[in-house]
C-alpha cells in the first residue's frame, strides 16, 4: 500500500506523470458521467462529472500554454533522425515531430479566441489543431507498425543466428525485442483510441464526426489514458536500480 501511494506521488510530481492523472480522471469521468447521462437525463451525479471533465481538459488545455519549448528542444535534439536505422521511421518520426510542434501555437490561439483574448473565430483554430494532433496519431501508428516489422526480423535472425553466443545472450535479446514489440502495440492501440475521439470532434461530414456520445469518447479516451499510464510505469520500473 505504501509503495502505491509513494508511486502515485512521485507520478504526480512531475509534470508527465501529473498529465496523465488528470488526464486519466477526465476521461474517467466522462465515461461514468456519459453512462449515467444516457440512463437518466436527469441524473445530477452525472451532469456534475461531465462538468468535472470539462474543466479537467480546460486545465490541461491551460497547462499546454507552456509546452512550446519543451517540444522544440526534442524536435530540434531528434533533428533529421540520423540515429535512426531505417529511413522510413525516421521520416515518420520527423513529420510526427512536425506535426507536433505545429499543433500547440494552434491550439493556443483556439485558447485565446475562447478566452476572448484576442478578436478571431476559434473554431478554424480547433479544427487545425486536430487535424494536426490526428495527423500526428496516424503516423506514429505507421511508424509502430514498421517498427514491429523491423523488431519481428530481429527475432527472427536470433533465431536463425548460428553465432558463437550463449544461449542466454540470444534469450536476452529475443525478449529485449519482444517487449519492444509489446510497447509498440500497446502505443498502437492507444492512438487508435485518441484516433477515433480526433475524428469525433472533426466537422460533421467527415467519417463518424460528431456522432460519439459522451460516454463513447470517455471510453476511448479511459483505454488511452490507462495504456498510457501502464507504459509510464513498466518504463520507471525497467530503470529502477536493481
Amino acid at each position: 500500500m505504501q509503495n502505491s501511494v509513494e508511486s502515485l506521488v512521485n507520478m504526480l510530481e512531475s509534470y508527465r506523470g501529473r498529465d496523465k492523472v488528470i488526464r486519466t480522471l477526465c476521461y474517467g469521468s466522462q465515461l461514468v458521467g456519459g453512462v449515467l447521462a444516457s440512463k437518466n437525463t436527469q441524473s445530477s451525479l452525472g451532469k456534475s462529472l461531465l462538468l468535472f471533465s470539462a474543466q479537467l481538459s480546460q486545465c490541461r488545455t491551460t497547462l499546454r500554454l507552456f509546452d512550446d519549448l519543451s517540444m522544440l528542444a526534442y524536435s530540434t535534439s531528434y533533428g533529421l533522425g540520423a540515429t535512426e536505422e531505417d529511413s522510413l521511421v525516421r521520416w515518420m518520426s520527423v513529420l510526427t515531430n512536425v506535426a507536433d510542434q505545429l499543433y500547440y501555437p494552434c491550439e493556443h490561439v483556439a485558447w485565446a479566441a475562447d478566452a476572448e483574448l484576442i478578436k478571431t473565430k476559434s473554431d478554424k483554430w480547433w479544427v487545425l489543431s486536430t487535424v494536426l494532433w490526428g495527423s500526428s496519431l496516424l503516423l506514429n501508428i505507421l511508424r509502430s507498425i514498421r517498427l514491429i516489422l523491423i523488431l519481428k526480423r530481429k527475432v527472427q535472425k536470433c533465431q536463425r543466428s548460428g553465432s558463437a553466443d550463449s544461449r542466454e545472450e540470444v534469450f536476452a535479446r529475443k525478449a529485449k525485442f519482444r517487449q519492444q514489440i509489446r510497447g509498440e502495440v500497446f502505443g498502437i492501440l492507444s492512438s487508435l483510441a485518441d484516433l477515433s475521439n480526433a475524428i469525433h470532434w472533426m466537422p460533421p461530414g467527415f467519417l463518424w464526426a460528431g456522432r460519439f456520445p459522451p460516454w463513447m469518447v470517455g471510453l476511448m479516451g479511459t483505454a488511452s489514458s490507462l495504456i498510457g499510464l501502464l507504459q509510464m510505469s513498466s518504463s520507471e520500473q525497467e530503470h529502477v536500480p536493481d
